[in-house]
């Protein structure tokens, strides 16, 4: 059994909190460079400039890519021969606590969802825990916007709905979500499962590279499709036209019941955060 202290746990969110919602993965800021080379709408490609001009400076200055520093959702993978010495939940939201006030990030975070009262430190972290082989602890921060998670949705298609009843709920939720979510959008879709795991798959598949299919060639088919699909909406960039309205398509699927067919769609802006660290 390997040991792994709680304050080691603390360390580390901190960091990841301050450089997830500063440094945008080298994936999608590769994808957004060439979304813009291939852009022929020419506000489209000034609104693509100044995203890339924004992320730069948010790298350079170590300071925010968007105002809104996100609710922090953090998932666990721990390895079932680690044993983390101390309160794991509370080493998390510790890190939160910590990261959001050393990198100055603001606080969005209401302690009841009705009565609407800022906790002021960003706590309680949204906590996803899974537990796999090994002895080792990866850590994964990934701050979401509400300006795409508000444009989230689920269904609880028919069996008979089908893979066509899938593929139109998918561009439905894109097409309703029109400029809200700040496009180019990443969207996740979880399928299968119960209500539930649908939504958890559906954000999980935000934390894959933009430039990954799926290893499944059905699925991967499936994402490539609906790419093309949703940017053949028209909404574009910041959604004043052109072609690029998403950058990627992540389809995650699991066994589900006879008579379901959960569907979860969860959309991340261009600002889709994510830092990973092993300890």
């Amino acid at each position: 059994m390997r040991e792994i202290q709680a304050s080691d746990v603390t360390q580390t969110v901190r960091r990841l909190c301050v450089e997830a919602n500063c440094r945008l993965p080298e994936d999608m800021r590769a994808c957004i460079a060439r979304s813009r080379d291939e852009e022929a709408w020419p506000i489209a490609r000034d609104i693509l400039d100044r995203i890339i001009e924004n992320y730069e400076i948010a790298d350079r200055d170590c300071v925010p890519i968007c105002q809104d520093t996100g609710m922090a959702c953090v998932f666990l993978e721990i390895g079932q021969d680690a044993h983390v010495n101390g309160d794991l939940a509370e080493a998390v939201h510790e890190g939160v606590r910590q990261g959001y006030a050393d990198g100055y990030l603001r606080k969005s975070v209401v302690a009841d969802p009705l009565r609407r009262v800022n906790t002021g430190d960003n706590t309680p972290a949204m906590i996803y825990y899974e537990i796999v082989p090994g002895d080792r602890l990866k850590i994964t921060v990934a701050p979401k916007g509400f300006g795409s998670e508000n444009m989230s949705r689920i269904a609880m298609l028919r069996p008979s709905d089908g893979e066509d009843g899938v593929k139109d709920f998918v561009v439905r939720c894109a097409e309703e979500a029109g400029p809200n979510p700040c496009p180019p959008i990443v969207i996740g879709v979880g399928i299968g499962g119960t209500f539930d795991r649908a939504a958890l798959l559906a954000k999980k598949a935000l934390m894959r590279p933009v430039d990954v299919r799926s290893d499944d060639p059905y699925y991967a088919a499936m994402e490539a499709e609906l790419l093309a699909r949703v940017n053949a909406l028209g909404i574009g960039p910041q959604g004043f036209g052109g072609k690029t309205t998403a950058l990627a398509v992540n389809i995650l699927a699991c066994p589900t019941h006879i008579a379901g067919l959960p569907v979860a769609v969860n959309i991340n802006c261009h600002v889709t955060r994510h830092q990973s660290e092993v300890l």
